[in-house]
C-alpha cells in the first residue's frame, strides 16, 4: 500500500471562488485522491484558506467586519461549497490557524540562524488617497515585458513574470484607483532564494517526469534575466503573523506580520498537524508525513494548482524547506493547470465575472459540473466553459450514454426477470466485452496515475459506450422472445457493469457512483484488477432496485436562460 500526500493551491479568503479555481486546483486534487483511495492507497489530502494579505483587510472592510470575523465566517462559506462539490479533503484548514503562527515562526528563526535572511531597507509604494502602504499586488498598471494593462506590482498574470511595483507602466492603486503615489522607505526581511538557486536548479532538473508547464515557468523563473531574485517575506499590515524567530521577538520587525507567499505553503504542513489535533492523535500522527526522520522518506507529495502559484511552489515554498535545514518532505510531483476561460472572456474574481461555485450548484447537481470541468481540464493548453458545450456534454456523456445505460438495463430486468440478478451463462459477446474493456480499464488507470485528467475522462467514457453498444448490440428485448435464458445473461451482465462503471467513476462522478451502488445494493467496490471476475460480483438471486433518473438532459430554453442570467458579471 503507498502513501500519497496531496495538496492543493489554497484559495484565497476573500469572496466566493469561480469555476475557474475550482478546475485548477482542488477538483483535480480531489479526482486524483478519490483515485488513489480506490486502489487502497493511505492518502492524506489537505487544503484550507489562505487568509492573509491585503485581500482579506480590505474584503472585511467592504463587509464591514473585523477582519478575523470575516475570515472565520468566509471559511465556513468555502468549506461549505467544497462539500457541496464532494471535495474529499481529510482536512480542510485555515492560515490563520495557531498551528500555521508557530510552524511560519518557526521556519523564519532556522532561515534566520543559516543566514538565508537579509534585513533591506528599501521603498515602498504608499497611496496619500488611501493612507496606507500598498503592498505589491494592490497596485496595478502595465506590465513592461507583455503590455498586459491589469499586471500586478508582484505578478503579471499574462505573462507570468516576477515584477516590482517600480516596474510597473502608469502605476495605480487598486484599491482607490488613485495615481497620487509616492515612494516611502520602510525596511523588511527578504528570503535569499538567489543563495539556493544552483540547489533549487539541481534539484528542478531531477524532476524529469513533471508537466512541461511547470519546469519551463520554474526555469524562466531561475534563468531569465538576472536570474532567481530574493524575495521579501514582510508586510506592513495588521492581519497576518506576526514576525518572530521562532518564539523570539525580532527587533526592528514590530508591527510587521509576514508576506502571505510565505506563510501560506507552510500550511499546508500545518493543516496536517490541525487535522491530528482535531483527531485527537500525537504529534507523529501529522509527522511522519512531513518529516522524513519520522517515516515520511516513503510518501509520495502530490501537488496540484493553477500555473499562477508555479513559482512560488517551485522556487520559493522549497527554499523556505531546503534553508531550515531540517527532513521536511519536498515535493514529488507538480500538476499544474492553464487558465480555464469564461464564454469568450476570463473567468475573474477580482472583477466578477464568471460562473462562480455557488451560482453553479444552486441550478444543477455536482456531478454535473465535477464531469464537466475534469473532462475539458485546462492541462496543455487554456480551455474555455461555454454554455453549448456543456449541455452537450451532460446530454450526451451523462444522461444518453451513462444514464441511459443504467435505466435501460435495470427497467427491462425488472419488467422481465423480478427485481434480482437472473441466472445466465456468459457468451461469446459477453467475453468479447471483457476482452474489449480490459484493456481500457488498464488504460485508465495508467492515466489516472499520470494525472492525465482529459484522457482519464475519455478513456471512461469509452467504457460506458462499450456498454452501451453491446446492450444496443445483443438487444435482451428481443433475444427475450427467443431465447430467454441467453437475454439472462445478458441482463446479468449488464447489472454488473452498473457496479463496475460505479467503481470506476466514483473519482469522476462520486453522487452517481453511490447511486449506481445502492441501486445494486452492494458496497462491494474492490478495484476491477481482474475484469472478468468484476463481472462477476453479483451472483444469480442478488436483488437490487430501478434508481431514479440518474441525469436529466438540459433543455435549449434553460441553457439560453443561463447563458443570459450569467452573461459575466456577478452581482
Amino acid at each position: 500500500m503507498a502513501r500519497i500526500l496531496i495538496t492543493s493551491a489554497l484559495p484565497y479568503i476573500n469572496g466566493i471562488k469561480h469555476l475557474g479555481n475550482l478546475v485548477g486546483s482542488q477538483l483535480p486534487a480531489d479526482l486524483y485522491a478519490r483515485f488513489q483511495r480506490g486502489r487502497g492507497n493511505e492518502v492524506m489530502f489537505i487544503c484550507a484558506t489562505d487568509e492573509h494579505g491585503t485581500p482579506a483587510e480590505l474584503a472585511a472592510a467592504k463587509a464591514g467586519k473585523p477582519v478575523a470575523e470575516y475570515c472565520a465566517e468566509m471559511h465556513e462559506v468555502q468549506a461549505g461549497l467544497a462539500a457541496g462539490y464532494r471535495l474529499s479533503f481529510d482536512h480542510f484548514g485555515r492560515s490563520s490557524s495557531q498551528r500555521n503562527h508557530a510552524l511560519t515562526q518557526h521556519f523564519a528563526g532556522r532561515l534566520a540562524d543559516a543566514g538565508l535572511i537579509s534585513e533591506v531597507s528599501e521603498k515602498q509604494v504608499y497611496s496619500n488617497a488611501d493612507g496606507r502602504f500598498l503592498p505589491d499586488r494592490y497596485i496595478e498598471g502595465t506590465c513592461p515585458n507583455c503590455g498586459y494593462d491589469k499586471a500586478r506590482g508582484d505578478q503579471c498574470e499574462n505573462c507570468t513574470k516576477q515584477l516590482d511595483p517600480t516596474d510597473l507602466i502608469n502605476p495605480r492603486s487598486a484599491i482607490s484607483g488613485s495615481t497620487d503615489l509616492e515612494v516611502r522607505e520602510t525596511k523588511h526581511l527578504f528570503l535569499r532564494q538567489s543563495a539556493m538557486r544552483d540547489e533549487l536548479n539541481t534539484w528542478i532538473d531531477s524532476k524529469t517526469d513533471w508537466p512541461i508547464l511547470t519546469t519551463s515557468i520554474a526555469k524562466k523563473w531561475l534563468n531569465d534575466g538576472d536570474g532567481l531574485q530574493d524575495r521579501g517575506i514582510t508586510r506592513d499590515l495588521d492581519w497576518g503573523i506576526p514576525v518572530k524567530k521562532g518564539d523570539q521577538d525580532w527587533p526592528g520587525m514590530e508591527g510587521k506580520v509576514f508576506y502571505v507567499w510565505f506563510d501560506a505553503p507552510i500550511e499546508y504542513i500545518a493543516a496536517t498537524a490541525e487535522w491530528a489535533d482535531a483527531n485527537g492523535l500525537d504529534e507523529d500522527a501529522w509527522l511522519r508525513w512531513w518529516r522524513t526522520d519520522k517515516g515520511a522518506d516513503d510518501v509520495r507529495y502530490v501537488e496540484f494548482m493553477g500555473k499562477d502559484n508555479v513559482p512560488f511552489h517551485t522556487l520559493s515554498f522549497p527554499s523556505t524547506i531546503l534553508g531550515s535545514g531540517e527532513p521536511w518532505k519536498l515535493v514529488d510531483y507538480i500538476k499544474s493547470f492553464n487558465y480555464l476561460n469564461y464564454d469568450g472572456g476570463q473567468f475573474s474574481t477580482s472583477q466578477g465575472r464568471g460562473v462562480f461555485m455557488d451560482q453553479a450548484l444552486s441550478i444543477l447537481p455536482a456531478d454535473y459540473w465535477r464531469w464537466w470541468l475534469l473532462s475539458h481540464a485546462p492541462e496543455s493548453s487554456d480551455s474555455e466553459f461555454t454554455w453549448e458545450n456543456f449541455q452537450a456534454s451532460v446530454n450526451k456523456d451523462l444522461a444518453d450514454v451513462l444514464g441511459n445505460f443504467v435505466s435501460r438495463i435495470t427497467k427491462f430486468c425488472r419488467s422481465k426477470f423480478g427485481e434480482a440478478v437472473p441466472e445466465g451463462t456468459y457468451g461469446a459477446a459477453e467475453e468479447a466485452l471483457i476482452a474489449e474493456i480490459t484493456p481500457r480499464i488498464r488504460a485508465y488507470e495508467a492515466n489516472m496515475e499520470a494525472m492525465e485528467v482529459r484522457k482519464s475522462a475519455t478513456e471512461l467514457r469509452a467504457i460506458w459506450v462499450a456498454g452501451n453498444e453491446y446492450l444496443q448490440s445483443a438487444a435482451p428485448w428481443s433475444t427475450f422472445k427467443e431465447d430467454p435464458a441467453k437475454a439472462a445473461a445478458q441482463v446479468r451482465l449488464g447489472l454488473n457493469l452498473i457496479r463496475l462503471y460505479a467503481v470506476l467513476s466514483a473519482p469522476f462522478i462520486p453522487d452517481a457512483s453511490a447511486v449506481m451502488l445502492e441501486a445494486m445494493k452492494t458496497d462491494d467496490t474492490a478495484w476491477p484488477d481482474d475484469v472478468a471476475a468484476a463481472l462477476d460480483v453479483l451472483k444469480p438471486g442478488h436483488a437490487f432496485t430501478v434508481p431514479e433518473v440518474m441525469f436529466r438532459k438540459i433543455a435549449d430554453e434553460e441553457r439560453a436562460d443561463w447563458q443570459q442570467k450569467f452573461a459575466g458579471v456577478r452581482a
